[in-house]
């Protein structure tokens, strides 16, 4: 638990404008997954896409891959993107392409602080070794048109470097603090999962996290018999048997 609060608390020890402000919200959501992306292989970096910087890197960058914090601040987007493997670039790239002409177009200013991305990648670490990255972004400042170009994202080593579908997602918190998926798509068309509805993927991900039907209800302004009826839909369709199946669909198929 010790090194689960310096992680959190290296952040905002960093960045104390990020204070009561919503990325704390979002970061309140990374700490539910403490259970399933273990903190000594998760790291928080702040990425600013107008400069190619990172204005920030904890400490954990290094224990969980070996890559040289310092030189991620120096070299900046061009060190970290030559350590992703080839094949996967340029889906991954498509992917953050949709994503943004998704939020550009289909959601309102306002609400663009409110909103996660997530995705996927295999990096290659110091030994040499692709591993997945599974990676949260949350926007913290935009430009005049309301673009989002500095971001604060919180990376973990999943799986053991098997290759996985590229997936982008984008979640909004509603009023409740809790996500709802608003865009989702899999990128690997070789490798294509059973087909969820996005409310379908929400109540997954909160089955995943051991929630009753009336406390997902009560998250997603949705009926206990509307929980329910989405329950036997993805029983239906996914035949699961075990929380950890749910866990590690949710895992797979970015939905945590």
């Amino acid at each position: 638990m010790q090194k689960i609060i310096e992680l959190f608390k290296e952040v905002f020890d960093t960045h104390q404008e990020y204070l009561g402000t919503v990325v704390e919200h979002h970061i309140q959501k990374l700490r539910e997954l403490d259970e399933y992306l273990p903190p000594t292989q998760s790291f928080f970096i702040v990425t600013n896409t107008s400069k190619q910087t990172y204005e920030f890197v904890s400490k954990n960058f290094e224990v969980a891959l070996g890559l040289d914090r310092n030189r991620m601040t120096t070299e900046g987007l061009s060190y970290w993107f030559s350590h992703f493997h080839p094949e996967d670039i340029p889906l991954w790239m498509g992917a953050l392409e949709d994503m943004m002409i998704y939020t550009m177009t289909q959601v309102a200013e306002e609400d663009r602080t409110k909103l996660c991305y997530t995705w996927n990648i295999r990096v290659k670490n110091s030994k040499g070794e692709y591993v997945n990255i599974f990676e949260h972004q949350t926007p913290t400042y935009f430009d005049e048109q309301g673009k989002p170009i500095i971001g604060i994202s919180h990376g973990s080593v999943t799986g053991n470097g098997e290759r996985k579908p590229i997936i982008g997602v984008i979640k909004k918190l509603n009023d409740q603090n809790e996500y709802e998926t608003i865009y989702y798509k899999n990128y690997s068309q070789k490798l294509l999962s059973i087909s969820l509805s996005n409310r379908e993927q929400d109540v997954i991900r909160l089955l995943a996290l051991n929630k009753t039907s009336k406390e997902i209800g009560e998250k997603l302004f949705i009926s206990q018999h509307t929980v329910d009826g989405h329950r036997r839909s993805i029983l239906k369709k996914l035949n699961f048997s075990s929380t950890q199946e749910l866990v590690h669909y949710c895992l797979t198929h970015q939905l945590f």
